[in-house]
């Protein structure tokens, strides 16, 4: 009998009468993709925690790998319960991460439509009043639909990976991802952070295309050509919060 079952949810729980989860994976819902290779664990915005199972995976070790990352998930809860209500909504005054910095939302005196400015950059607004996020995020993935690619087919020919294709997506738990035909899939919200953070992540999957995995090997490769990626996971996990990741 397998150990595990799936319910009506399409998510998976152990078969019962097999074992039983550790405390440490209490709240936690487990879900199986097909396209993973690695166990994950993330913390959506409404506060559930997910464990993702890759397509050869367990339960059992996806649980256990929840258990040696329950610092990680408290950390990222304590921070989700210290972001202040209302924050999600961008207003004139509003300070919210644009090419790495902190940047205030300020109204452009340039024309005469109402338009908004990030530092140098101005963008155009239906107005003023209201919440102003969903129009400045979809000028952020216009922007990142056309400068994450450039980048990346740059960064190809520095380092002589070949790539077949670059996508940029509303990616909401990953900065990129690669698959074995050499499509590389970039996350928008690249263009808010700084660049040495940009370029770390496209390095990172470029790597990839020559190591699918996380051995020893791939971070070698990784040092190679990006040797301040350390700085950069450092950042990430200190402001990747600021965008919901």
């Amino acid at each position: 009998m397998s150990s595990e079952q799936q319910n009506l949810f399409g998510l998976f729980e152990p078969a019962p009468g097999v074992h039983k989860a550790p405390p440490a994976t209490d709240g936690v819902v487990f879900e199986r993709s097909p396209r993973a290779r690695n166990y994950r664990l993330t913390l959506r915005r409404d506060g559930t925690a997910v464990a993702v199972i890759p397509a050869r995976g367990s339960v059992r070790e996806a649980e256990r790998f929840v258990a040696q990352h329950t610092d990680w998930l408290a950390r990222a809860r304590a921070r989700q319960e210290r972001r202040p209500r209302g924050a999600e909504v961008w207003t004139l005054g509003t300070h919210v991460l644009w090419r790495g910095e902190m940047t205030e939302i300020r109204q452009a005196a340039i024309g005469e439509r109402p338009q908004v400015c990030l530092a140098a950059d101005v963008f155009r607004v239906p107005a003023f009043d209201g919440d102003l996020r969903p129009t400045l995020e979809a000028h952020f993935a216009r922007r990142g639909k056309i400068e994450l690619p450039a980048r990346t087919w740059e960064l190809s020919a520095v380092t002589g990976v070949e790539v077949k294709q670059v996508t940029v997506r509303n990616q909401r738990s990953r900065w990129g991802s690669c698959s074995a035909n050499g499509t590389i899939s970039l996350n928008w919200r690249l263009v808010q952070t700084p660049e040495f953070v940009r370029d770390y992540i496209i390095y990172h999957e470029l790597m990839h295309l020559r190591e699918m995995n996380h051995s020893a090997r791939f971070w070698a490769r990784v040092e190679e050509v990006c040797p301040g990626w350390r700085e950069a996971e450092k950042w990430i996990k200190r402001n990747g919060s600021l965008m919901g990741l």
